[in-house]
């Protein structure tokens, strides 16, 4: 049964295990370059933000492959997912295979077994390599901010998620729609959903640390110091009270005296400001592929059920 499903889509397979190796070789020589500038500028005793253009070569080559890396679940889900199971349904494959010795379960169990172990090697691989690659400017936010989707979508168990639940779930539309091309378009849509759904729950997959400072706004320091790194969510004013106001609710004011004023009549004594730190960044990674690969063995137990009902 492995032989068969690996013959039936060996050229899916294969292309995308050649790609991904394909891309991580890139990735591995690109490290290596950016690397040895970054010794010859002297980073990071140097700090990058005078190096000038020099590393701009290295920040385009990250940003487009990474680019690249957030494309794959839509491309893998339309393209291996909708073609996965509908293909067999259309052309009517499936009456042959379940009027064999072997069970439909085993079938399907094989068919995404297979599927899933190609998308998680090739997902693995990427994804490391490019985390690996980032890793040495990870700090600078100036290069790549980590809760922006091109660094966080694409480092750890992200990138396997989100393309499992996009394969699989193109695989479940598939077997409902039972024709590919309705298949691969439903589900284009379904992963473009799935990818801006994640991006608009993404700083909430952290615990949010409030800082607070009791020495003005207007005066030397009285800013708050953040983290290296750390992604500022909100700032606002701190009262007397403890209550928080807009940090626009004195924008009005043309002048220092006005400002001044302004604030002495919210009874402004600091600031509060709300950040997520870098620190988060793995734990947040994994929380939030956890819900998705839940998800997807809620797809995957779909499959199973609709396949024993339904498959013919």
């Amino acid at each position: 049964m492995t032989w068969l499903v690996w013959r039936q889509h060996r050229a899916a397979f294969w292309t995308i295990l050649a790609a991904a190796a394909l891309s991580v070789a890139w990735m591995v020589y690109q490290r290596g370059q950016m690397t040895d500038f970054l010794d010859g500028y002297g980073y990071p005793t140097n700090s990058l933000d005078e190096v000038g253009n020099e590393f701009q070569q290295y920040l385009n080559g990250l940003m487009t492959v990474s680019t690249g890396l957030q494309a794959i679940p839509v491309l893998l889900g339309v393209f291996l997912g909708a073609p996965l199971l509908a293909g067999d349904l259309e052309n009517g494959t499936v009456k042959l295979i379940v009027s064999q010795s072997m069970s439909r379960t085993r079938w399907l169990a094989t068919k995404l077994g297979v599927t899933g172990l190609v998308v998680v090697v090739s997902t693995v691989a990427l994804s490391a390599a490019f985390g690996w690659w980032w890793n040495p400017v990870k700090s600078e936010p100036a290069v790549m901010d980590w809760t922006s989707s091109e660094a966080f979508n694409s480092t750890g168990p992200v990138l396997v998620a989100l393309t499992l639940l996009s394969v699989f779930g193109g695989a479940a539309i598939g077997v409902v729609l039972r024709r590919t091309l309705m298949a691969m378009v439903v589900t284009f849509g379904f992963t473009m959903v799935v990818q801006l759904v994640w991006a608009h729950f993404l700083l909430s997959l952290g615990n949010v640390v409030t800082v607070t400072t009791h020495k003005g706004v207007l005066a030397e320091n009285a800013a708050p110091s953040l983290p290296n790194s750390a992604h500022q969510l909100d700032q606002s004013y701190l009262t007397g009270s403890g209550d928080l106001v807009s940090w626009s609710a004195c924008a009005d004011a043309q002048t220092d005296q006005a400002l001044k004023l302004c604030l002495k009549k919210a009874d402004v004594v600091g600031w509060s400001v709300d950040y997520l730190p870098m620190s988060q960044m793995n734990g947040m990674q994994w929380f939030g592929a956890s819900i998705v690969f839940a998800l997807t063995a809620g797809v995957v137990a779909f499959l199973f059920f609709w396949c024993r009902k339904r498959l013919v």
